[in-house]
């Protein structure tokens, strides 16, 4: 029985191709999408959802780029019938000392991390209003959406706006029985994840900062362990369930206890 239909950014490795396969599990029809440069690695996960009897199709671009997600979101509604569930998952990362730091830097990780989510949220928010049977929006935040960490001060404004975003979107959709919601994971092992440990740990290393303290941080402080992406997924697939429809306007922390709210 299909659930639904749901377009996931950034689908092609970590945290998006786990909540991919996830949600192609529990019988959501999948749209995926990543950049054109990321088509094979794209059709790889393609692949494995219909060899284990699901349903996809890719929709690569570049979220940055608002004609992007409007073509996207009309390919896949037109392709599948509808849109049913948005996840707005791709997001890129810049540790650079705030001194060393160019506009350029910062405009670039804002106009992935924010604006290509703010695209997501209203091309999903007009094709579910459109339809007329609700949805679910989820994008992507992080603990450091939360807190600040040294060298990542891009990052982290771009990970608290998903909040605002998020919270102020769902005061506007909840008339239309769409639930917006985010989630806030924290150190997840992906390959993203290696490159922020390595050039954190080298800037902190250079700056007089505990390394010690820090990698304890990143690895969890209640539970000593990382957060798997397919733990992140059991997140998403729950709020993208038609028993999620009570939590709109959250942005949820899923770090093993490294952040209390």
């Amino acid at each position: 029985m299909v659930k639904g239909i749901a377009l996931v950014t950034g689908a092609s490795r970590g945290i998006g191709r786990s909540i991919a396969l996830r949600l192609s599990r529990d019988g959501f029809k999948l749209a995926l999408n990543d950049l054109p440069s990321s088509k094979e690695v794209l059709e790889e996960v393609q692949s494995e959802i219909i060899n284990n009897g699901g349903q996809a199709m890719t929709v690569p671009g570049d979220v940055s780029v608002e004609k992007d997600v409007e073509s996207m979101v009309t390919n896949v509604a037109e392709t599948y019938g509808g849109l049913d569930v948005m996840v707005a998952n791709a997001g890129i990362a810049t540790i650079v000392p705030l001194l060393e730091s160019t506009t350029q830097q910062f405009e670039r990780i804002l106009s992935v991390n924010v604006i290509g989510v703010y695209h997501c949220y209203k091309y999903a928010a007009l094709q579910m209003v459109k339809q007329g049977r609700g949805g679910r929006i989820i994008g992507a935040s992080s603990i450091a959406g939360k807190q600040g960490w040294p060298f990542a001060s891009f990052y982290s404004a771009s990970k608290f706006a998903i909040r605002g975003l998020t919270q102020s979107a769902a005061l506007e959709l909840g008339k239309h029985r769409i639930t917006v919601n985010a989630y806030a994971p924290g150190g997840v092992p992906t390959p993203m994840l290696e490159d922020i440990a390595k050039d954190l740990m080298g800037h902190l290393a250079n700056s007089g900062f505990s390394t010690t303290d820090h990698r304890a941080q990143v690895i969890g402080a209640a539970n000593r362990r990382h957060t798997t992406p397919e733990e992140i997924a059991n997140l998403v697939t729950f709020l993208a369930s038609k028993e999620s429809e009570p939590i709109t306007g959250q942005t949820v922390s899923i770090n093993g206890g490294l952040y209390f709210d």
